[in-house]
């Protein structure tokens, strides 16, 4: 996906996660194109996971989890169902490249890799620009009511 045009942002992102401030990672939504995702955060000198100049690891990790959940959110409030809940399950095949510092732009591809019952697997890449800073997998449990 080359367009980078938001489709939810702000406000509209608490209706797709399940977090709420001070931890929201995810501040724009870009859309889903087939099994892909793709979601973004500025980051900013008020995170909670900013420290010494830059968003540290957990705040990248936590991204992704609100990333992914993103692409939940967005397919339950398309079929007018409540957004569930999710809980990572396992990280894995992590790799952080370097520390986004304030101001800058993170877009992440989130790839779902399979679905089994309420178990989803997917694969993550977060880029600053045209750059890769982090990516891995990550297993993520769905709870539905």
């Amino acid at each position: 996906m080359n367009n980078r045009e938001v489709i939810i942002q702000g406000e509209g992102i608490l209706n797709l996660i399940p977090q709420r401030p001070p931890i929201v990672m995810v501040d724009s939504f870009f859309g889903i194109e087939k099994n892909h995702s793709y979601s973004g955060l500025t980051v900013t000198a008020d995170n909670i996971f900013y420290e010494t100049g830059k968003l540290q690891e957990a705040g990248i990790i936590e991204h992704i989890a609100q990333s992914a959940a993103a692409r939940i959110g967005f397919l339950y409030t398309r079929q007018g169902e409540k957004v569930p809940l999710g809980f990572i399950g396992s990280v894995d095949k992590l790799k952080i490249y370097d520390l986004p510092k304030n101001g800058m732009k993170l877009f992440t591809k989130i790839t779902v890799v399979q679905e089994v019952f309420d178990i989803t697997l997917i694969s993550a890449q977060v880029k600053v620009e045209d750059k890769l800073i982090a990516e891995c997998r990550m297993k993520i449990f769905i709870k539905k009511e």
